[in-house]
Parts: C-alpha cells; structure tokens; sequence
C-alpha cells in the first residue's frame, strides 16, 4: 500500500520519473537525466556508497571489550547476512533471516520492530535509508519502505522471486538485482516515493544477488550475477554497455575505484574490469570460490576467500601485498578502515588487521559465523553473524564493541 501526502521525499523521488510496465528487457519510459542535476545519496547504504568501496574513515581502537549482544539471525542459509547501519536518528537499523527490520538504539534497545516478509530466508539485504525513508528487499521478492520513525510501511513492490542483495539509492530512484525462478535475474529502477517501477532489464540469466554499483564518473551501472557475468550499463541513460564472462559465480558487490570493477567469483579468483569497455585488467587467483564484498582504498584491494584467507592485492596490477591466514570461510564483507581492515570469518571471529602488513591487533570471539560488514563510528563496532546451526534457542547476535 502506498503512503498518501505530497511530502519533500515524494517531491525529491518522483522529480523526473515516470511509472512504465513490466518485465520485458529495458523499457524506455523512464528518464533519469530529467532528475540528474539533484545528486541526491541516502544518508546510509550497504558498502558506504554508491561505488561499494566499504572505507570508513575512522580509527578502530587498540583493543575491544562487547558492551552488548542482541539475537539477530536465525536461519542457516551460508549466505551474507545483512549488514546494521547508522540511521540520522541516531539509532540502528538492521534487517535479519527472520524477516524482521528493527531500529536498535546505540545502547541495545529495540525502538521499533516491523515484520516485512514470512519467506523462510527472511532478508539478507542490508537497508538503504533516505528522506526518512528505510528501503530494504526480501527473499519473498518484495522491496519495501518504511518510515525511520515508526517502522510502519509505506508500500511493497513485488519485483520477483527473491532480493538477496541490497538496494542502491540515488536521486529518488532505488536501483536493484532481482532473483526469478526460472532462474533467470533481472536489474530494476523503482521510484522511492511510490514503489512503482520505472526501468528493467532482463539481461542476466541466473540468480543475481550482487549489490548495484553506481559509477557516475565513468557513467556506468554495474552487478555480478550467477550466470558467471559482471554486467554492466550506461548510466543515466540505461543502455546495455558490456558483459564480462569471470568464469564462476558472482555473488559479491562488485566494488569500483579508479575505473576498475572489482569482480570476486566462484571461479577462485579476483578479477578487475575495465568499467567503459569491459576489458580484464588483471585477475588474482584465490584457493577456493571468493563471495567477499572487498573493500578498497588508497590502492589497495582487500578481500576474503573460501580458502579462510584475507588477501590484500595491489589495485593498479593486481599483485599481492599480504595475506592472513583465518581459521574459516570469508563471506561476509571486509571494511577498511584509516590503519586497519576489519573481516570476519566461519571460524566465529571478528578481526582487526593491520592494514599495511595484516598483522592482526585484535579478535573477538563470537557465537557463529560472522558474515555481516562492520559498521565502525566514532565509538563503537556493530557487526551480526549467522546462526551456525539455525537452532531458535541459539541465534545468531548482534554485537556492539567499545574501546576497553
């Protein structure tokens, strides 16, 4: 159901769009150049930004104690896990397995809980917050909004079978891979004030659950998918621009720095990709599938493996600079951070690296596998883990770390 009331978000999102049909490649009632000169982010996203680039730039400290632990995830499903995120109210907001979306006050306390979805992997998209607004997809297929304050819903749009990935926000339209059954994927734009979609493209083949990049200096829309491809668009113009074949699935946000898309596949490797023509720049061979969210900055690539290894690669030519050695899978997300890299690991830790020899500062010991991206402010760490058993009585948590 959609919310009622010309507000400043409805004005800001329906500002040049215009509500087109349904799935059948890419249609061209909507016009994204019409609202390009607004450059309207969400005040939060899944990656820290509309290029996945996962820095933040902040210091961690020298050592860490749990100021609290709150259940979170119930489900099994070796996925990511949504991602906690910082909300101008000052509070968190976090989407769960369970299918649940709440609003978690810094000292652990729950504002506000809303149900979006009975299906039985929940969500594992990590919300896009805007204009008041909390967006955030499902496994049941549906993108939702609710309103920050209360958690009440604004509108539901059914996109598809599934939403495993996050949404991107950008000038009043959300951006997002859907799942569909077949399998095949699809990549829609829909309008944040209304629900209502307003572009699609059926290019993908397979299951895309790759969060959207958005590379506005080199106009370019971009995901991975199942199928193997890094696809990527013009944008704001939404042609189709290229396809890279990496050999394996892409499951991962694709990150993109100084032109290059940075692609973890199945294939057991990293690749980079020319974004203006697809071209392979170079690609770094892991032991095992890569599904991390790297993080990049200052050169640097930093991502995990199945093959319970962080690798730091060199961005301009793909050589390594460090690796270190966990005791699980890394599927989660890595964050960068000003002197440190931030992952957590299948072996139910949390751990803070050096970020120029990977000497590890610090671990935490946790109740499951931790597979979350760390949200680092000024004073603490928020991060949640799956369940490792998916047993009710033993969920996975969510934690906050403070400076002992």
């Amino acid at each position: 159901m959609h919310g009622t009331g010309q507000t400043r978000r409805a004005f800001l999102a329906t500002l040049g769009a215009t509500t087109v049909g349904t799935l059948a490649g890419c249609l061209a009632e909507f016009d994204p150049l019409a609202s390009t000169a607004l450059d309207e982010h969400a005040a939060t996203q899944f990656r820290q930004g509309l290029l996945n680039q996962g820095y933040r730039d902040v210091s961690l400290p020298e050592s860490v104690e749990q100021a609290w632990e709150l259940p979170a995830n119930r489900g099994d499903h070796t996925a990511a896990k949504g991602s906690p995120v910082l909300a101008p109210t000052g509070d968190l907001v976090l989407a769960d397995d369970t299918g649940r979306v709440r609003a978690i006050s810094t000292d652990g306390e729950v504002r506000w809980e809303t149900t979006i979805t009975q299906a039985t992997r929940g969500s594992h998209g990590t919300p896009a917050i805007a204009n008041d607004t909390v967006y955030v997809g499902a496994y049941d297929g549906a993108l939702s909004a609710l309103d920050l304050e209360t958690g009440r819903r604004r509108w539901r749009t059914d996109l598809g079978d599934a939403i495993g990935a996050s949404p991107t926000y950008y000038n009043g339209s959300l951006y997002v891979a859907v799942e569909h059954a077949a399998p095949s994927g699809s990549v829609a734009a829909v309008n944040a004030a209304t629900g209502d979609v307003q572009w699609r493209d059926s290019w993908p083949t397979n299951h895309p659950h790759s969060t959207v990049a958005l590379d506005r200096e080199h106009g370019r829309l971009l995901f991975g998918s199942n199928d193997g491809y890094c696809y990527a668009w013009s944008f704001p113009d939404l042609e189709r621009a290229w396809r890279y074949d990496t050999g394996g699935d892409v499951k991962a946000p694709v990150a993109v720095a100084d032109g290059l898309a940075v692609a973890p596949s199945w294939a057991e490797t990293i690749t980079a990709i020319d974004v203006t023509d697809g071209s392979e720049a170079w690609t770094f061979s892991t032991d095992a599938d890569a599904m991390c969210a790297p993080a990049v900055h200052d050169g640097t690539v930093y991502v995990g493996s199945h093959d319970d290894r962080v690798y730091a690669i060199d961005l301009a030519t793909g050589e390594e600079r460090w690796r270190f050695e966990t005791g699980g899978w890394i599927i989660g997300s890595v964050v960068a951070t000003r002197d440190h890299v931030l992952v957590g690991s299948y072996d139910t830790r949390l751990y803070a690296l050096d970020r120029d020899s990977g000497e590890p500062v610090w671990t935490t010991a946790n109740r499951g596998h931790v597979t979350s991206a760390p949200l680092v402010t000024d004073d603490a760490i928020y991060y949640a883990e799956r369940a490792v058993d998916g047993e009710a009585d033993d969920p996975g948590m969510c934690y906050k770390l403070v400076q002992t």
